[in-house]
């Protein structure tokens, strides 16, 4: 059935791999063996009919079926070489044939080929004896035709390359004989053909030789040695009859202890003597081992002397034939100091009460050894430095007693080691160690662990919190060592200390009993006492300070602006503040404590948040630009405080800034404004448009009466005087008129800010004081007033090839020249800057030299037309004269000749002059506010912690800090201005990565997680700035 069943499954899966296309093919091949690496086996293309390349092309593979690829196949060429070595007797051994298996597997198709590859054998061996030399013992009375049996020889080739003749060497008394056996093997005979006399020859030799069938032929030799034995007819004879040997115990295994010997006179094997015991009982022959051929007598087991101090053999000696003869042997044992004395404990007294007289007994013991003479006398001895004393009495006695007073406090137990030594040689000692428990009297005192406790808790804690616990050890034991807390009666801050605290007299742990304030009490102090249960108790004091932690419970609080509820704070500004002024300082402080008290502000609200900025650190409320007309007559901030708790307090003050003009209504009298009129918008909004009703009322008078001026005045021209300033230019006489250069105008002296990317910009004049009107020229208009701006992009200085060079905002400035070209003789006017007054441009930090800041352009119309005037500059602002910007008198740029530093100098006036060429000269000027760009070149300087290169900064962290602890803060500025000054803070490297962390706006360090004390005990950060 099983049968059948196979036969099915393999055609089942002959049936599959013919459908999947898979093709098996048989090639066999044949091969000596020992042939060497690289021998051509086969060319397989033939027996594949396959072509050059197709085995490549089709990745043919070689796969061995046996454990060693012996075979490899070149795929290009398709020969079979020889892998390795092949050594048929080693691979095959005596089975036929010897094949090996292989597999060639191409693809694409897939078709696999068997390769079976026959190792033919080859004459590699010659055959061998398994010894050099057979040797046999014959009895001289042995009859003629007698056998012997020889071994054959073995031959590992096989067929015709195996054994197939043996030969013996010519004598008289033996001949070969060869018999077939099963299998094909010879067996060998050795047959007597004449009787061997021992007297005539003792030994005969014989070579024995076999013979392969191989080409070349290969033998085999062994040498026969035949002794020829002699009759046994004499007895065996002991030299002594009797014999006494001294043995000492304890003696190693195989020592020996006597050798016997007898001696026959036949010879051969008769002559070889066997020894045994004779009739010996079986503990002699445990102890004692007898060698049969030697004689020699050695120690097989122990020999103890304290179980039995001699002992008596018989020894037989039989020869080989038979005949025996017999003699005495008698051993005596020698002692020796073998056996250690032995400590055998009577009594101990233990514990042993540590108040004990002096001379109380402790132990009561006894010394023996089993070993005799010296060997068996001792003494005993014991540590040095103990209360106890160890005496001597009768019959191998001692007792241990106490010699001091005992101290169970000092010393709870004693381990005692007695020795005890023989006088045996060597000596022999042996310790036992007593352990002498000492028992307690109430002699100690609680002892606190600690002279002082501290104890730190939060304020605004629930009652009955525990705030932490006491502790004291009291060195006794058991009821002596049981130890009860209480609080001694007393005040703690103005009231009993048992209305904060409470303490469980078990363990010790305080709860406090109510919820404190920081702020009401700091810290407070107490004391605990600690009492043992000994009869008379004993007992022992400790103060506990009590130091309460600063919540942040507190809001900040304003001192200034005072928010009274009552009236707003007022702020006076001057219209013509600049960027950065100082408006005024708010000041805030909060009742809790450390970092809970340091505060930060910032603006939260404003009318205007372009218009002003407020310190985080210091509360100073500046201006971030120049006021302009268009601003609010009344600027509202609200500014909120934070402080540094967890979380954050936070408080709100409103602060009214009302900018003053002071050149339009100098005698504003500001008075306080109500809490009323601040909420009442629309009071004001009718205020201010009767305000500019009445302005604009004045202004028509004016133009009315201007008008009529100039209606009556004779003259052909006029000109409009100039507003009249408060004096700046004392250079310049009050008459309008430049004595130096013959200018009939005096510049209008007022700012303008250009923002970057703009492409025009308006100029806003200041208003005069007191207007100052002259009669001119009707047909001139009166506004010729031109502001203009032009982008002009600088070229990149050589050098800065690490920074970008930022585009700089140069304003040109026309200046007209206001003569009429036609009719009546006109009046001399001088050239006119289209921007006159004061100007301000923005020039980046290190700009690069000869650079143009500021290109002049004029217009003189005398001639109808622009043309390029002289320009010079005739101000530096205060520079010195190195420094001071230069321009050209064709083009009218101007230039910086010396790198500016914004740290050093943030912006100056320049004093710009042109000049026209009529006679008399006339000249028209402008002041030019250049503002210098801050750029990032500096590094920020770390205020906190202080890197001066001599130590590190230490920051200490309770181990109980939990997650988000605030550890410190790292403080740090920047010289630069805007952007470049604000600051990040990164975590460059830690010792523990997960434990810190920075906050990259603050500086904070917090912890991440709770410190354990598997952490560190010293954590090392390194904190960049950026």
């Amino acid at each position: 059935m099983d049968h059948s069943f196979r036969i099915r499954k393999g055609l089942y899966l002959l049936f599959l791999l013919s459908l999947s296309g898979v093709v098996c093919v048989s090639i066999r091949y044949s091969l000596p063996e020992e042939k060497k690496s690289g021998s051509l086996v086969a060319n397989v293309l033939k027996d594949l009919k396959l072509g050059p390349g197709e085995l490549s092309a089709r990745r043919a593979q070689l796969v061995s079926k046996s454990n060693k690829q012996y075979f490899q196949l070149d795929t290009r060429s398709g020969n079979l070489f020889v892998n390795d070595k092949i050594d048929r007797e080693a691979l095959c051994g005596e089975m036929e044939p010897c094949l090996l298996l292989s597999e060639i597997v191409l693809q694409n198709p897939l078709k696999i080929y068997n390769v079976e590859t026959e190792i033919k054998d080859v004459n590699d061996n010659s055959p061998e004896f398994s010894t050099n030399e057979f040797e046999l013992a014959i009895p001289e009375q042995v009859p003629a035709n007698t056998r012997f049996l020889l071994e054959s020889a073995q031959d590992a080739d096989l067929g015709e390359n195996s054994v197939q003749n043996y030969t013996l060497s010519p004598n008289e008394n033996f001949q070969l004989e060869i018999r077939s056996a099963r299998g094909g093997k010879k067996n060998l005979e050795l047959v007597l053909k004449k009787m061997l006399d021992r007297e005539k020859e003792a030994s005969v030799g014989l070579t024995l030789t076999a013979v392969d069938g191989g080409v070349p032929q290969r033998t085999g030799t062994v040498q026969i040695k035949i002794n020829v034995l002699d009759s046994n007819d004499n007895f065996p004879q002991f030299a002594q009859s009797e014999y006494t040997v001294g043995l000492k115990e304890n003696s190693p295994r195989d020592t020996l202890v006597l050798k016997v010997e007898a001696r026959d006179l036949d010879l051969g094997s008769n002559a070889v003597i066997t020894y045994s015991f004779h009739q010996v009982p079986e503990k002699i022959r445990n102890l004692f081992y007898l060698h049969k051929t030697t004689g020699e007598i050695t120690v097989l087991g122990p020999v103890d002397y304290e179980r039995e101090t001699s002992f008596g053999m018989d020894i037989k000696a039989t020869d080989g034939g038979g005949l025996s003869g017999n003699c005495k042997v008698f051993v005596e044992i020698e002692d020796e100091n073998d056996n250690a004395p032995e400590i055998s404990v009577i009594s101990v007294t233990s514990p042993l009460a540590e108040d004990s007289p002096i001379d109380t007994l402790v132990v009561l013991f006894s010394v023996t050894d089993r070993d005799s003479g010296d060997n068996g006398r001792s003494s005993c001895s014991m540590e040095m430095n103990l209360p106890f004393l160890l005496q001597t009495t009768v019959n191998n006695y001692y007792q241990l007693v106490t010699q001091r007073l005992l101290d169970r406090e000092k010393v709870p137990e004693y381990n005692i080691t007695i020795t005890a030594t023989d006088q045996g040689s060597p000596r022999l000692s042996s310790r036992r160690t007593i352990t002498i428990l000492i028992s307690d009297v109430n002699d100690n005192p609680p002892v606190f662990e600690k002279s002082k406790y501290k104890i730190q808790v939060w304020e605004n804690n629930i009652p009955g919190l525990l705030m932490g616990s006491v502790h004291a050890v009291d060195l006794d034991v058991e009821q002596n060592a049981k130890v009860t807390y209480s609080l001694v009666p007393g005040n703690a801050s103005g009231a009993p200390a048992a209305s904060y605290v409470s303490i469980n007299s078990e363990t010790g742990n305080l709860y406090v009993l109510r919820s404190l304030d920081y702020e009401q009490i700091k810290e407070f102090q107490m004391r605990v006492r600690a009492s043992d249960g000994g009869s008379p108790p004993l007992s022992s004091e400790v103060v506990v300070r009590v130091v309460i932690l600063d919540e942040n419970d507190n809001a900040p609080f304003f001192l200034y602006p005072l928010q009274n509820s009552t009236f707003p704070c007022n702020e006076l500004v001057p219209k013509s503040v600049e960027a950065g002024y100082l408006v005024t300082k708010v000041v805030a402080v909060d009742g809790d404590s450390g970092q809970n008290s340091w505060l930060s502000y910032e603006l939260l609200k404003a009318t205007d948040p372009s218009l002003f900025s407020i310190g985080a650190q210091n509360g100073e409320v500046k201006t971030r630009r120049p006021l302009t007309e268009r601003d609010t007559n009344k600027q509202r901030l609200i500014i909120l405080v934070r402080d540094n708790g967890h979380p954050p307090q936070t408080s709100t003050a409103t602060l009214n800034i009302i900018p003053v003009d002071g050149f339009s209504d100098p005698y504003l009298n500001i008075a306080s404004v109500s809490h009323e009129a601040s909420e009442e918008d629309g009071s004001l909004t009718m205020y201010l448009v009767i305000c500019l009703a009445a302005v604009s009322f004045v202004f028509l008078i004016c133009i009315i009466v201007f008008v009529v001026i100039k209606m009556y005045k004779k003259e052909s021209s006029f000109i409009t005087a100039l507003p009249q300033f408060p004096p700046a230019f004392p250079e310049i006489p009050e008459t309008g008129v430049d004595s130096q250069s013959g200018s009939l105008s005096r510049p209008y002296h007022y700012d303008v800010r250009l923002t970057g990317g703009s492409l025009s910009s308006d100029f806003r004049f200041l208003r005069p004081l007191i207007p100052v009107f002259s009669m001119g020229d009707p047909n001139v208009s009166g506004n010729h007033r031109i502001s203009s701006v032009s982008q002009e992009t600088p070229e990149q200085a050589e050098g800065q090839k690490q920074r970008e060079q930022r585009r700089l905002q140069a304003p040109q400035v026309e200046a007209p020249d206001w003569g009429n070209s036609g009719g009546a003789e006109p009046a001399p006017a001088p050239p006119y800057l289209q921007q006159s007054g004061s100007l301000v441009g923005s020039v980046p930090y290190q700009r690069p030299l000869r650079s143009a800041i500021y290109t002049g352009r004029t217009t003189d119309y005398e001639y109808e037309k622009s043309s390029a005037m002289n320009i010079k500059v005739t101000d530096g602002g205060g520079l010195p004269a190195m420094t001071m910007p230069q321009s050209s008198s064709e083009t009218g740029n101007l230039y910086v000749i010396q790198s500016l530093d914004y740290e050093q100098i943030k912006d100056f006036h320049v004093t710009v002059r042109a000049v026209d060429s009529g006679s008399p000269p006339l000249s028209s000027g402008v002041i030019i506010r250049v503002v210098v760009m801050d750029e990032n070149g500096n590094a920020p300087f770390i205020l906190y912690s202080l890197q001066n290169g001599t130590s590190p900064s230490n920051d200490l962290v309770p181990r109980g800090a939990e997650a988000g602890y605030l550890v410190t803060k790292v403080g740090a500025v920047d010289r630069d201005s805007g952007q470049n000054s604000w600051i990040s803070y990164e975590l460059l490297k830690a010792t523990e990565l997960g434990l810190f962390s920075v906050k990259a706006q603050n500086g904070g360090v917090k912890t991440m997680r709770p410190i354990n004390k598997q952490d560190t005990f010293k954590q090392k950060l390194i904190i960049g700035v950026r």
